[in-house]
């Protein structure tokens, strides 16, 4: 089987027989178009067969990833980037193997080790200013303040924070569910300030719109705007933060999930267990979850300095 025939098979699977997201599988058809495009510029040939694909294939690819490409707009790719290509690498091999084709072995593709992430989070005084960066004499500056506050209040990932709809926000309690990325459902919950924000918030709003977050600016159009016309965006979100980051004079660059990462920290500092957070934050393993060790470091050294005799 070619390979072109091949990736477009193991999108189609993905999408009907597995029931992975629409954004999971665009993903997947990324990397594997990638594959395929450099695939056959190495090969010089319109299509390839996937029987022969072979370790010494996989390695130069790896290679000309880790040596020869550079992203556009990020230059050079980081270990863990390359990984997602290898990722989705594999997991076209293991769905080959499944169709009874005599191919590579996907456990004969290794990931390359990854260095320790090193997480970017705010401290207590740094979300502070960021909150009070914000001028809240306005529905706009309303919205923003509140979007801040949920995002650390819930820890959601950017991408649930825009898709919530106002129905499914329950001001009252203080809780919600969402599903999150590969379809996992969990349930998140509002600090007293983020109840108090939306319900200032949603108290100020006049429309009907459904999306619990919507614009304000950009086209207006001369017909009835719709809901998806009027929900905020990914790349919205990103801006208003990268605009009260300045504001509130933080140095480096932060973005939402600098918040779900303070989310986190926030949580494992007062004395969460790493398994609670991983449930709140809809990491499937506690691998991802753990992540988080400058905070575990630092009680350890607490830990250390309270009761190791030589600090007597």
């Amino acid at each position: 089987m070619g390979v072109k025939e091949a990736v477009l098979r193991f999108l189609e699977y993905c999408e009907l027989d597995k029931g992975l997201s629409v954004k999971t599988v665009r993903m997947y058809g990324y990397y594997l178009e990638f594959f395929q495009n450099w695939l056959l510029k190495a090969q010089n040939a319109e299509d390839f067969n996937v029987e022969k694909i072979d370790e010494e294939i996989v390695r130069n690819f790896r290679l000309y990833l880790s040596h020869t490409y550079k992203n556009p707009h990020k230059g050079d790719l980081k270990r863990q980037t390359q990984n997602y290509f290898l990722v989705a690498l594999r997991s076209f091999f293991k769905y080959l193997t499944k169709q009874k084709l005599p191919v590579l072995s996907a456990e004969m593709i290794d990931l390359a080790k990854a260095r320790d992430r090193n997480i970017k989070h705010l401290q207590k005084n740094q979300l502070e200013d960021l909150f009070k960066s914000v001028d809240t004499r306005d529905e706009s500056g309303i919205r923003d303040r509140t979007i801040l506050e949920v995002l650390f209040s819930t820890g959601l990932r950017v991408s649930e924070l825009v898709a919530l709809n106002r129905e499914q926000v329950n001001t009252t309690s203080g809780e919600f569910g969402v599903i999150g990325k590969g379809g996992k459902a969990r349930v998140v919950f509002l600090s007293k300030d983020a109840k108090e924000w939306l319900e200032k918030y949603l108290d100020k709003r006049s429309d009907n719109y459904r999306p619990l977050f919507i614009r304000y600016s950009g086209p207006k159009g001369n017909e009835e705007l719709t809901d998806e016309k009027k929900r905020l965006s990914v790349r919205s979100i990103e801006r208003l933060i990268e605009k009260y980051r300045k504001k509130a004079g933080i140095l480096f660059r932060i973005g939402p999930h600098v918040l779900r990462h303070s989310y986190a920290t926030d949580l494992l500092t007062a004395g969460a267990d790493l398994r609670s957070v991983q449930e709140m934050l809809g990491h499937k393993n506690i691998s991802t979850t753990q992540i988080y060790t400058h905070v575990t470091n630092t009680r350890l050294r607490e830990v250390h300095e309270k009761y190791h005799s030589g600090n007597k």
